[in-house]
């Protein structure tokens, strides 16, 4: 069995007790296969000691997290240019035609102050890597630590041996046969 583990979750009514803590938790790390699962908590996951993801995952959520901080920082810029045209616009109103003329030119070259912004941060987004989308802040892959891992790999060897004895147990053969002879 590997040691790579995917982060899922789980309802909320169908949570179960963390494998460290005990408390209930909606997070679960399964397997590929799906051999073997336990629920942990979020926090656990963090935890460089139990669990480290894999690095193609740190990578895409270090991509998302920088694509979203550029996403809002345009909005910011596009929704403050707007209210500058808005108040210069008010302002073109309110004023005489020679004064117009000026607040043209400035006008120009507010927008293309904000069309440069725009183009460096659109710039900076589209050199960090494409990232895939998704619900979760983490990283879905996960290597354990190498003493989880023995404890989880300890825990289904014991299970399996504890099958094999249940089915040793149901032959009747196993059992001596009780004496026939006189004593």
């Amino acid at each position: 069995m590997e040691n790579i583990w995917h982060h899922r979750r789980v309802a909320e009514t169908a949570a179960k007790g963390c494998m460290v803590c005990y408390k209930p938790s909606a997070s679960v790390l399964i397997t590929p296969d799906s051999k073997d699962f336990f629920y942990i908590c979020p926090s656990h996951l963090k935890d460089r000691n139990f669990a480290l993801p894999t690095d193609d995952e740190a990578k895409a959520i270090a991509d998302r997290k920088k694509k979203e901080d550029l996403d809002r920082e345009i909005a910011a810029v596009k929704k403050e240019f707007d209210e500058k045209m808005k108040k210069k616009q008010q302002q073109k109103k309110d004023k005489a035609k020679d004064k117009d003329t000026k607040d043209k030119d400035k006008d120009d070259k507010d927008e293309k102050e904000r069309d440069d912004k725009i183009k460096a941060l659109t710039d900076k987004a589209d050199s960090s890597s494409a990232s895939k989308t998704g619900t979760d802040d983490g990283p879905r892959v996960f290597q354990l630590q190498k003493h989880f891992y023995n404890m989880r790999l300890e825990k289904m060897r014991n299970a399996e041996a504890a099958k094999r004895q249940r089915e040793r147990l149901r032959n009747p053969s196993l059992f001596p046969s009780v004496p026939s002879g006189n004593p």
